[in-house]
Protein backbone atom coordinates (compact mmCIF):
# COMPACT_ATOMS: atom_id res chain seq x y z
CA UNK A 1 0.00 0.00 0.00
CA UNK A 2 3.05 2.23 0.67
CA UNK A 3 4.93 1.80 -2.70
CA UNK A 4 1.41 2.44 -4.43
CA UNK A 5 0.60 5.60 -2.27
CA UNK A 6 4.40 6.89 -3.44
CA UNK A 7 3.59 6.00 -7.12
CA UNK A 8 0.85 8.51 -6.53
CA UNK A 9 2.90 11.33 -5.90
CA UNK A 10 3.20 14.44 -8.39
CA UNK A 11 5.86 14.02 -10.40
CA UNK A 12 7.85 16.82 -9.20
CA UNK A 13 8.17 15.35 -5.66
CA UNK A 14 9.70 12.40 -7.27
CA UNK A 15 12.04 14.63 -8.96
CA UNK A 16 13.12 16.92 -6.75
CA UNK A 17 13.71 14.00 -4.37
CA UNK A 18 16.23 12.55 -6.83
CA UNK A 19 17.64 16.06 -6.90
CA UNK A 20 18.40 16.51 -3.29
CA UNK A 21 19.73 12.97 -2.95
CA UNK A 22 22.46 13.60 -6.05
CA UNK A 23 23.45 16.93 -4.50
CA UNK A 24 23.72 15.68 -1.26
CA UNK A 25 25.89 12.89 -2.62
CA UNK A 26 28.24 16.33 -3.63
CA UNK A 27 27.99 18.39 -0.95
CA UNK A 28 28.76 15.57 1.46
CA UNK A 29 31.72 14.10 -0.38
CA UNK A 30 33.02 17.75 0.43
CA UNK A 31 32.19 18.34 3.81
CA UNK A 32 33.19 14.41 5.06
CA UNK A 33 36.62 15.43 4.13
CA UNK A 34 37.17 19.12 4.09
CA UNK A 35 38.05 19.63 7.65
CA UNK A 36 40.44 16.51 7.13
CA UNK A 37 41.86 18.71 4.07
CA UNK A 38 42.43 21.47 5.44
CA UNK A 39 44.23 20.49 8.62
CA UNK A 40 46.55 17.75 7.36
CA UNK A 41 46.77 19.62 3.32
CA UNK A 42 46.02 23.37 4.05
CA UNK A 43 47.88 22.99 7.74
CA UNK A 44 45.07 25.05 8.96
CA UNK A 45 43.97 25.38 12.60
CA UNK A 46 40.84 24.35 13.92
CA UNK A 47 39.92 28.10 15.20
CA UNK A 48 39.83 28.35 11.30
CA UNK A 49 38.29 25.99 10.16
CA UNK A 50 35.33 26.82 12.67
CA UNK A 51 35.56 30.79 10.99
CA UNK A 52 35.02 29.02 7.76
CA UNK A 53 32.03 26.45 8.52
CA UNK A 54 30.43 29.23 10.92
CA UNK A 55 30.43 32.09 8.11
CA UNK A 56 29.50 29.11 5.99
CA UNK A 57 26.65 28.22 7.59
CA UNK A 58 25.22 32.07 8.84
CA UNK A 59 25.10 32.84 5.14
CA UNK A 60 23.03 30.06 4.07
CA UNK A 61 20.27 30.86 6.53
CA UNK A 62 19.56 34.61 6.05
CA UNK A 63 19.62 33.66 2.04
CA UNK A 64 17.12 31.46 2.59
CA UNK A 65 14.35 34.13 3.65
CA UNK A 66 15.30 36.61 1.11
CA UNK A 67 15.31 33.52 -1.78
CA UNK A 68 11.76 32.48 -0.54
CA UNK A 69 10.49 36.23 -0.36
CA UNK A 70 11.59 36.41 -4.37
CA UNK A 71 10.48 33.22 -5.24
CA UNK A 72 6.64 34.44 -3.93
CA UNK A 73 7.34 37.85 -5.87
CA UNK A 74 8.25 36.46 -8.69
CA UNK A 75 6.20 33.41 -9.26
CA UNK A 76 8.79 31.28 -10.33
CA UNK A 77 10.24 29.10 -8.00
CA UNK A 78 12.46 26.61 -10.29
CA UNK A 79 14.83 29.38 -11.30
CA UNK A 80 15.59 29.84 -8.03
CA UNK A 81 16.25 26.41 -7.17
CA UNK A 82 18.54 26.34 -10.48
CA UNK A 83 20.68 29.00 -9.78
CA UNK A 84 21.06 27.69 -6.38
CA UNK A 85 22.32 23.77 -7.62
CA UNK A 86 24.19 25.38 -10.26
CA UNK A 87 26.31 27.54 -8.32
CA UNK A 88 27.06 25.29 -5.57
CA UNK A 89 28.15 22.37 -8.79
CA UNK A 90 29.81 25.65 -10.40
CA UNK A 91 32.02 26.28 -7.15
CA UNK A 92 33.13 22.37 -6.71
CA UNK A 93 36.43 22.37 -8.79
CA UNK A 94 37.31 25.43 -6.32
CA UNK A 95 37.76 22.85 -3.52
CA UNK A 96 39.79 20.71 -5.81
CA UNK A 97 42.12 24.00 -6.88
CA UNK A 98 42.68 25.52 -3.94
CA UNK A 99 45.84 25.94 -1.93
CA UNK A 100 45.33 28.51 0.53
CA UNK A 101 42.32 28.15 3.56
CA UNK A 102 41.10 31.39 2.05
CA UNK A 103 40.32 29.72 -1.19
CA UNK A 104 38.24 27.01 0.79
CA UNK A 105 36.77 29.65 2.50
CA UNK A 106 35.62 31.53 -0.66
CA UNK A 107 34.35 28.08 -2.36
CA UNK A 108 32.48 27.41 0.77
CA UNK A 109 30.85 30.75 1.05
CA UNK A 110 29.96 30.82 -2.91
CA UNK A 111 28.44 26.89 -2.13
CA UNK A 112 26.46 28.06 1.00
CA UNK A 113 25.09 30.91 -1.08
CA UNK A 114 23.79 28.34 -3.74
CA UNK A 115 22.32 26.12 -0.68
CA UNK A 116 20.50 29.45 0.51
CA UNK A 117 18.86 30.15 -3.00
CA UNK A 118 17.60 26.97 -3.43
CA UNK A 119 15.97 25.29 -0.18
CA UNK A 120 13.18 27.70 0.27
CA UNK A 121 11.60 27.65 -3.24
CA UNK A 122 12.38 24.14 -3.89
CA UNK A 123 10.36 23.14 -0.54
CA UNK A 124 8.18 25.43 -1.34
CA UNK A 125 7.73 23.69 -5.24
CA UNK A 126 6.84 20.72 -3.41
CA UNK A 127 3.96 22.17 -1.52
CA UNK A 128 2.44 23.93 -4.90
CA UNK A 129 2.03 20.53 -6.68
CA UNK A 130 0.82 18.15 -3.48
CA UNK A 131 -2.35 18.01 -2.81
CA UNK A 132 -3.41 18.66 1.37
CA UNK A 133 -3.26 14.62 2.10
CA UNK A 134 0.04 14.21 1.03
CA UNK A 135 2.23 16.56 1.85
CA UNK A 136 3.56 14.79 5.17
CA UNK A 137 3.82 11.78 2.75
CA UNK A 138 5.80 14.23 -0.21
CA UNK A 139 8.09 15.76 2.17
CA UNK A 140 9.03 12.49 4.12
CA UNK A 141 9.85 10.85 0.49
CA UNK A 142 12.14 13.80 -0.29
CA UNK A 143 13.75 13.76 3.12
CA UNK A 144 14.39 10.32 2.75
CA UNK A 145 15.91 10.51 -0.56
CA UNK A 146 17.47 13.40 0.61
CA UNK A 147 19.23 11.68 3.68
CA UNK A 148 20.26 8.71 1.18
CA UNK A 149 22.52 11.12 -0.32
CA UNK A 150 23.85 12.34 2.94
CA UNK A 151 24.43 8.11 3.56
CA UNK A 152 25.88 7.68 0.25
CA UNK A 153 28.07 10.91 0.00
CA UNK A 154 30.21 9.92 2.69
CA UNK A 155 30.33 5.88 2.00
CA UNK A 156 31.62 7.58 -1.79
CA UNK A 157 34.41 9.49 -0.58
CA UNK A 158 36.18 7.45 2.11
CA UNK A 159 35.66 4.28 -0.38
CA UNK A 160 38.18 6.94 -2.92
CA UNK A 161 40.36 8.09 -0.22
CA UNK A 162 40.91 4.41 0.34
CA UNK A 163 41.59 3.61 -3.30
CA UNK A 164 43.58 6.63 -3.80
CA UNK A 165 45.61 6.66 -1.09
CA UNK A 166 44.14 9.90 0.58
CA UNK A 167 43.83 11.90 -2.17
CA UNK A 168 41.47 14.78 -1.42
CA UNK A 169 41.09 16.78 -4.47
CA UNK A 170 40.24 13.68 -6.38
CA UNK A 171 37.50 13.03 -4.05
CA UNK A 172 36.63 17.06 -4.95
CA UNK A 173 36.57 16.33 -8.43
CA UNK A 174 34.30 13.68 -8.37
CA UNK A 175 31.82 15.24 -6.28
CA UNK A 176 31.56 17.65 -9.51
CA UNK A 177 29.47 14.42 -11.21
CA UNK A 178 26.58 14.21 -9.00
CA UNK A 179 25.93 17.46 -8.91
CA UNK A 180 25.68 18.24 -12.94
CA UNK A 181 23.31 15.35 -13.01
CA UNK A 182 21.06 16.45 -10.11
CA UNK A 183 21.18 19.87 -12.45
CA UNK A 184 20.12 18.11 -15.66
CA UNK A 185 17.23 16.59 -13.43
CA UNK A 186 15.86 19.55 -12.34
CA UNK A 187 15.52 21.87 -15.65
CA UNK A 188 14.24 18.49 -17.94
CA UNK A 189 12.24 17.11 -14.82
CA UNK A 190 10.25 20.00 -12.86
CA UNK A 191 7.90 21.82 -13.74
CA UNK A 192 6.56 24.78 -12.86
CA UNK A 193 2.96 25.27 -11.32
CA UNK A 194 3.02 28.25 -9.02
CA UNK A 195 0.16 30.85 -10.18
CA UNK A 196 0.44 34.62 -9.30
CA UNK A 197 -1.77 37.38 -9.63
CA UNK A 198 -0.21 40.45 -11.76
CA UNK A 199 -0.25 42.72 -9.19
CA UNK A 200 2.74 41.72 -7.00
CA UNK A 201 2.95 42.64 -3.36
CA UNK A 202 6.27 42.81 -0.84
CA UNK A 203 6.11 39.35 1.15
CA UNK A 204 8.34 41.07 3.58
CA UNK A 205 6.07 44.27 4.34
CA UNK A 206 4.17 43.79 7.91
CA UNK A 207 1.04 43.07 6.03
CA UNK A 208 2.13 39.68 4.27
CA UNK A 209 3.83 38.99 7.20
CA UNK A 210 0.98 39.33 9.76
CA UNK A 211 -1.22 37.48 6.92
CA UNK A 212 1.06 34.14 7.48
CA UNK A 213 -1.18 33.76 10.95
CA UNK A 214 -0.62 32.85 14.54
CA UNK A 215 -0.46 29.53 13.81
CA UNK A 216 2.85 29.19 11.59
CA UNK A 217 4.26 32.18 14.07
CA UNK A 218 3.39 30.32 17.08
CA UNK A 219 5.57 27.30 15.22
CA UNK A 220 8.48 29.65 14.53
CA UNK A 221 8.64 30.31 18.42
CA UNK A 222 8.76 26.88 18.96
CA UNK A 223 11.39 26.16 16.40
CA UNK A 224 13.42 28.78 18.07
CA UNK A 225 12.73 27.45 21.44
CA UNK A 226 13.70 23.74 20.56
CA UNK A 227 17.02 24.51 18.45
CA UNK A 228 18.22 26.86 21.06
CA UNK A 229 18.64 23.59 23.08
CA UNK A 230 19.86 21.65 19.66
CA UNK A 231 23.81 22.24 19.30
CA UNK A 232 25.73 21.20 16.73
CA UNK A 233 26.07 17.65 15.94
CA UNK A 234 29.98 17.97 17.00
CA UNK A 235 29.15 17.34 21.00
CA UNK A 236 27.45 14.44 19.89
CA UNK A 237 30.76 13.28 18.19
CA UNK A 238 32.87 14.32 21.37
CA UNK A 239 30.81 12.33 23.68
CA UNK A 240 31.39 9.27 21.58
CA UNK A 241 35.19 10.06 21.57
CA UNK A 242 34.49 10.52 25.60
CA UNK A 243 33.08 7.09 25.91
CA UNK A 244 35.56 4.96 23.95
CA UNK A 245 34.72 4.85 20.19
CA UNK A 246 37.85 4.51 18.53
CA UNK A 247 38.72 8.07 15.99
CA UNK A 248 38.39 6.20 13.04
CA UNK A 249 34.85 4.49 13.85
CA UNK A 250 33.29 8.15 14.69
CA UNK A 251 32.55 9.60 11.06
CA UNK A 252 30.42 6.40 10.92
CA UNK A 253 27.89 7.55 13.48
CA UNK A 254 26.52 10.01 10.69
CA UNK A 255 25.73 6.54 8.69
CA UNK A 256 24.14 5.13 11.56
CA UNK A 257 21.75 8.49 11.77
CA UNK A 258 21.29 8.88 8.46
CA UNK A 259 20.10 5.25 8.01
CA UNK A 260 17.55 5.41 10.37
CA UNK A 261 16.71 9.00 9.32
CA UNK A 262 16.06 7.81 6.05
CA UNK A 263 14.35 5.21 6.63
CA UNK A 264 11.95 6.90 9.15
CA UNK A 265 11.47 9.96 7.27
CA UNK A 266 8.47 8.70 4.45
CA UNK A 267 6.33 6.15 6.38
CA UNK A 268 6.21 8.92 9.72
CA UNK A 269 5.39 11.40 6.69
CA UNK A 270 2.55 9.13 5.22
CA UNK A 271 1.53 8.53 8.89
CA UNK A 272 0.83 11.96 9.70
CA UNK A 273 -1.47 12.49 6.23
CA UNK A 274 -3.70 9.66 7.72
CA UNK A 275 -3.62 10.99 11.84
CA UNK A 276 -2.29 14.21 11.77
CA UNK A 277 0.95 15.79 12.47
CA UNK A 278 0.90 17.26 15.56
CA UNK A 279 1.00 13.79 17.73
CA UNK A 280 3.97 13.20 15.55
CA UNK A 281 6.14 16.07 15.75
CA UNK A 282 5.52 16.25 19.78
CA UNK A 283 6.53 12.72 19.45
CA UNK A 284 9.97 13.63 17.49
CA UNK A 285 10.26 16.08 19.82
CA UNK A 286 10.46 13.95 23.25
CA UNK A 287 12.73 11.10 21.34
CA UNK A 288 15.18 14.17 21.26
CA UNK A 289 14.25 14.94 24.98
CA UNK A 290 15.35 10.94 25.83
CA UNK A 291 18.55 11.04 23.33
CA UNK A 292 19.93 14.13 25.19
CA UNK A 293 19.34 12.72 28.95
CA UNK A 294 20.65 8.90 27.47
CA UNK A 295 23.76 11.04 26.25
CA UNK A 296 24.27 12.11 30.02
CA UNK A 297 23.75 8.71 31.26
CA UNK A 298 25.46 6.28 28.53
CA UNK A 299 28.86 4.12 29.87
CA UNK A 300 29.15 1.59 26.50
CA UNK A 301 30.02 2.18 23.10
CA UNK A 302 26.60 0.18 22.44
CA UNK A 303 25.04 2.56 24.23
CA UNK A 304 26.15 5.57 21.92
CA UNK A 305 25.25 3.62 18.53
CA UNK A 306 22.24 3.41 19.93
CA UNK A 307 21.27 6.68 20.88
CA UNK A 308 23.02 7.86 17.59
CA UNK A 309 20.13 5.55 15.73
CA UNK A 310 17.24 7.32 17.72
CA UNK A 311 18.97 10.59 17.17
CA UNK A 312 18.62 9.89 13.43
CA UNK A 313 14.63 8.40 14.26
CA UNK A 314 14.29 11.77 16.05
CA UNK A 315 15.33 13.48 12.74
CA UNK A 316 12.85 11.41 10.47
CA UNK A 317 9.85 12.23 13.30
CA UNK A 318 10.54 16.13 12.55
CA UNK A 319 12.24 17.67 9.76
CA UNK A 320 9.63 16.61 7.39
CA UNK A 321 6.50 17.13 9.25
CA UNK A 322 7.90 20.73 10.68
CA UNK A 323 7.81 21.59 6.37
CA UNK A 324 4.43 20.30 6.24
CA UNK A 325 2.81 22.15 9.13
CA UNK A 326 4.46 25.16 7.64
CA UNK A 327 2.49 24.45 4.32
CA UNK A 328 -0.26 23.29 5.68
CA UNK A 329 -0.66 26.69 7.58
CA UNK A 330 0.11 29.44 5.18
CA UNK A 331 -1.23 31.17 1.90
CA UNK A 332 0.08 29.75 -1.50
CA UNK A 333 1.83 32.72 -2.37
CA UNK A 334 3.40 33.16 0.74
CA UNK A 335 5.32 29.68 1.40
CA UNK A 336 8.43 30.46 0.26
CA UNK A 337 8.71 33.42 2.20
CA UNK A 338 7.28 31.16 5.35
CA UNK A 339 9.89 28.53 5.04
CA UNK A 340 13.16 30.96 4.19
CA UNK A 341 11.32 32.59 7.63
CA UNK A 342 12.01 29.43 9.77
CA UNK A 343 14.73 28.55 8.35
CA UNK A 344 16.29 31.35 8.94
CA UNK A 345 15.58 31.62 12.64
CA UNK A 346 16.48 27.55 13.07
CA UNK A 347 19.75 28.21 11.54
CA UNK A 348 20.56 31.31 13.39
CA UNK A 349 20.06 29.49 16.93
CA UNK A 350 22.85 26.82 15.88
CA UNK A 351 25.02 29.78 16.79
CA UNK A 352 24.24 30.53 20.26
CA UNK A 353 22.77 27.25 20.40
CA UNK A 354 26.61 25.66 20.13
CA UNK A 355 28.56 28.67 21.90
CA UNK A 356 26.54 28.25 25.51
CA UNK A 357 27.29 23.87 24.89
CA UNK A 358 30.71 24.24 24.59
CA UNK A 359 30.52 26.82 27.61
CA UNK A 360 28.37 24.18 29.50
CA UNK A 361 30.45 21.05 28.48
CA UNK A 362 33.73 23.12 29.51
CA UNK A 363 32.66 25.32 32.71
CA UNK A 364 30.19 22.58 33.97
CA UNK A 365 30.62 19.08 32.50
CA UNK A 366 28.74 17.43 29.78
CA UNK A 367 25.74 16.36 31.66
CA UNK A 368 25.20 20.54 31.78
CA UNK A 369 24.79 20.14 28.19
CA UNK A 370 22.58 17.22 27.14
CA UNK A 371 20.54 18.25 29.84
CA UNK A 372 19.84 21.55 28.77
CA UNK A 373 19.05 20.47 25.16
CA UNK A 374 16.66 17.64 26.97
CA UNK A 375 14.69 20.46 28.69
CA UNK A 376 14.13 23.06 26.08
CA UNK A 377 12.90 20.38 23.86
CA UNK A 378 10.45 19.67 27.10
CA UNK A 379 10.07 23.54 26.97
CA UNK A 380 9.24 23.64 23.32
CA UNK A 381 6.37 20.42 23.66
CA UNK A 382 4.71 22.46 26.23
CA UNK A 383 4.71 25.89 23.99
CA UNK A 384 3.25 23.96 21.25
CA UNK A 385 0.70 21.80 23.33
CA UNK A 386 -0.63 24.69 24.70
CA UNK A 387 -0.84 26.73 21.63
CA UNK A 388 -2.57 24.39 20.15
CA UNK A 389 -4.90 22.42 22.54
CA UNK A 390 -8.09 23.72 21.05
CA UNK A 391 -6.68 23.56 17.19
CA UNK A 392 -8.14 19.79 16.38
CA UNK A 393 -7.26 19.91 13.20
CA UNK A 394 -3.58 19.80 14.34
CA UNK A 395 -4.25 17.30 16.31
Amino acid sequence: MKAAFARSLPRNVWFLGFVSLLADVNSKMIQSVLPLFLVSVLGTNLITVGFIEGIAESTASVLKVFSGALSDYWGRRKELAVAGYGLSTLVTPLFALSTSPAWVLVARFLDRIGKGVRVSPRNALVADVTPVAQRGAAYGLRQSLDTIGAFLGPLIATALLFLSAQNFRLVFWCAVLPGIIAIALLVFGVHESLQVSEAKHNPLQWSALKSLGKDYWMLVVVALLFNLGNSSDAFLLLRAQQIGIPTSLIPLSFVVMNLTYGLSAYPIGVLSDRIGRLGLLIAGFTLFAFVYLGLTLAQTPWQIWGLFALYGLYLGKTQGLLLALVADQVPDTLRGTAFGLINLVTGVAILPASLFAGILWQKVGYQATFMFGSVLAIAAILVLVLSFRCNHKFL
